[in-house]
Formats: C-alpha cells, structure tokens, sequence
C-alpha cells in the first residue's frame, strides 16, 4: 500500500462524515446495493463443497477423500440439497442456514475458458474480466470499470496490495491488508527423529537421501502452493476479519474484493475433516458472520465467492486434488433468490467430464456476473460491455 492509498483507507476506516476521494463530502445511500467479491486463490475443491451425492462415479473416483451420502445417523456425510447434490457438513451451522433461508446459490460449472491451468494466468484473467486471449489492457480489471460506470459507489479492497480487479479505472481505490503471518510448513523435528533412527545402520545413508529428497519436493510443492495464495489472506484470518469488513461495508463502502488463500490441496486434502474442511468451516464462519453483523444492509448485499478454476474430479496418488477447470460459485445475500442450484447444468458422471478429468465451464463468469450486475444496478447494455468486453450477460435470477 503506498502512502495515499494508506492515508485514504485509513481515514475511510476512522472519518465521519465521509469524504470521497477528491476530499468532498459524499453521502452514498444508506440503502443501496453492495458487493463483496470473495476470491479463493489457489482453486478450490468444488466437488467437496457441493457434493455431487447422486452420482455414483463420484464416489469411485475419490475413494479416501469423498463425502458420505446423506445419511441422518452419519454426522459427516453431505446435507441434501436436493436428490442431486449436498454440502458439506462442516457447514451445517454457518451456510446451511442462509441456504434454508433461500439466502444462498451455487452455480455449477463455472468459470472461464481459459485452459491454461495456471493460477497466475488465470486468476489475471477473471480479475481482468476481459475475453481469453483478447486482453487489451493489462492493468485494467472489471471491478475498477465497474465503480467507474457507477455513481456514488465508493469501493474498497481488503487486500495487501490493490489486485488487478480495481486497477486501471481512473479512481484511487484504497486496500487494507488483512493478511496474517504464515505458520511453518513443515517439522523438522519429525526428520531429524526419523534420521537418528537409521544412524550407524547399512540404511543410514538411503534414509538421509530419501528424507532430504522428500523434504526438497514438499518444499517445492509447498512454494507453488503458498505463491498460489498470492499474498492472500488465510481462512482462518477471513473469519477473524469480517466483524470489521462488515462495518466498512454497511457504513462506507458499496463493493468490495477480499481474496482467500490456502485452496491448493494437492496433498492429504481430506473429506469431512482436514485441510480443505477447516478452510470451508472458516470461511462458512466468516461469511455468516459477515451477514449478522450487516444487520438490516445484509437485504442489500450480495456476496459472490469465485475462485480461479475447480481441481481434477478424481483424486490423486496424494490423497489431495490438482489443477482443474470448472468450479462451483456460490451467491448470498438478503435478497438473493436462493436455495437452488442455478445455471446450466450436466450429469456428473465420466462421459461429462472435460478431457476426462475436469467439470466442464458452462456457466462463463463474465456472462453470470454481467447478468447480476445488470439486475443489481440496472446496468445498461453499453454498461456492462464496459465492464466485460464482448461478455453475453445471462440473467440467472439470482437477485
């Protein structure tokens, strides 16, 4: 954050009455709309968030890591959403509320064209919002131009540094960081024990190469998965955070970007429990925090998660998941028509799979967003092609 962006955020943070940007007083609605983009970095596992439940290929292909069908005795098998799908269990108390509320959508088979499978490349792609492989502007993204079409709309990134989703749109966005300091990946204690096992035997020197080669790979794998994050804050942070995002939301701001990192599971990812699980309850904690600090604005908030792209449908040798393609969007807010699963949808079975490996992108993030903004703003036509170029909005009715 440089000096002006820190001076703006934290003078947007403390003042009242507010100020805009050129120092002039603004008074933006109390009862206007408002956006919070959730950004997963590192693409998250979809299919352990909405579970496919009805498809038996499912549970052939994630032998150790699927979620149990829905099973009233069983705890941590999936809640039933319908005779197709299911959410995971772990958020029973924080999600599963506002979906029974009709408060909360998913959107299957999500996302962009982009095939690349790299999370850089196709993280700038979203945030930039323009077409695949026709980018005119690389430093321009579609929240920037999207604050630009509107009037008295202040916006706001939650983030270390501005993402490129509010870069290029001739405003000063301020950001603030809610990053927290990362724990130590891995315990050398757990080595050096293993080492002193072998010491003085003919494995000695094999048990120190295997060790060091393994601990080589887990740092490398670790460093892409951790650069994936970009910066971003954890889970664990986001749910700490959101009393305070809340506040500037209802009380300040009309759109924000928060990102959330730690969504690379390509090891041990697990089902009902472990790494991919304790992110999703986090975060399901932080965004039903989020709507029961907002009080009454919650009716006038709509909050999208995305995330880059999904992860492969079968497991891997890892027990954990790698670089996929389509994903599962999810939309809340107070008057979101929700409690269904919207958007053009297959069957989850290996004849639907892209490249035999993926869920396919029916649903392209451009054309869905465009279609709320449209209804949440009433964004003409010339509009939205300002803010997703050469984008075919599609009204899903989410609002």
């Amino acid at each position: 954050m440089n000096r002006r962006q820190f001076l703006l955020a934290a003078a947007a943070a403390a003042a009242s009455p507010m100020f805009g940007y050129s120092g002039r007083l603004f008074a933006a609605p109390a009862s206007t709309p408002r956006l919070l983009l959730v950004f997963l970095r590192g693409g998250y596992d979809c299919n352990n968030l909405l579970v496919p439940c009805g498809s038996d290929f499912y549970y052939e292909s994630r032998p150790t890591i699927a979620i149990a069908r829905p099973d009233a005795a069983n705890a941590n098998s999936a809640i039933a959403l319908d005779g197709q799908w299911g959410l995971n269990p772990v958020l029973r108390d924080s999600l599963y509320p506002l979906w029974q509320r009709k408060q909360l959508a998913f959107v299957p088979f999500a996302g962009t064209d982009d095939m690349s499978r790299s999370h850089f490349e196709t993280q700038d792609n979203i945030e930039s919002g323009e077409p695949t492989g026709q980018r005119s502007d690389y430093r321009s993204g579609f929240l920037a131009r999207l604050s630009g079409s509107l009037s008295n709309v202040p916006s706001i990134a939650f983030t270390d540094a501005l993402p490129l989703s509010f870069q290029g749109g001739g405003k000063d966005i301020p950001n603030i960081s809610l990053r927290g300091v990362a724990k130590p990946a891995f315990d050398e204690r757990q080595s050096a024990i293993l080492a002193e096992m072998y010491k003085g035997t003919t494995l000695a020197a094999a048990a120190t190469d295997g060790l060091e080669l393994r601990q080589k790979v887990s740092r490398d794998l670790q460093d892409e998965m951790m650069k994936a994050n970009r910066g971003a804050t954890t889970a664990k942070n986001f749910a700490a955070e959101t009393q305070r995002i809340a506040t500037m939301m209802r009380d300040q701001y009309r759109v924000g970007f928060v990102d959330v990192g730690g969504w690379d599971t390509h090891v041990n990812q697990g089902g009902a429990s472990g790494a991919l699980a304790n992110n999703l309850t986090n975060l399901g904690q932080g965004l039903a925090a989020y709507a029961d600090a907002l009080g009454d604005e919650w009716n006038n908030t709509v909050v999208v998660v995305v995330s880059e792209f999904g992860r492969t449908f079968r497991e891997n040798g890892n027990k954990g998941t790698d670089h996929g393609h389509g994903t599962v969007y999810w939309v809340l807010g107070g008057r979101v028509r929700g409690g269904r699963i919207a958007g053009e949808q297959v069957a989850v079975n290996a004849q639907n799979l892209l490249q035999n490996r993926d869920y396919p992108v029916l649903n392209n993030y451009r054309d869905v967003l465009g279609g709320l903004f449209a209804r949440t703003w009433g964004l003409s036509p010339s509009q939205l092609q300002a803010v997703f170029p050469g984008a075919k909005p599609r009204d899903l009715q989410l609002v």
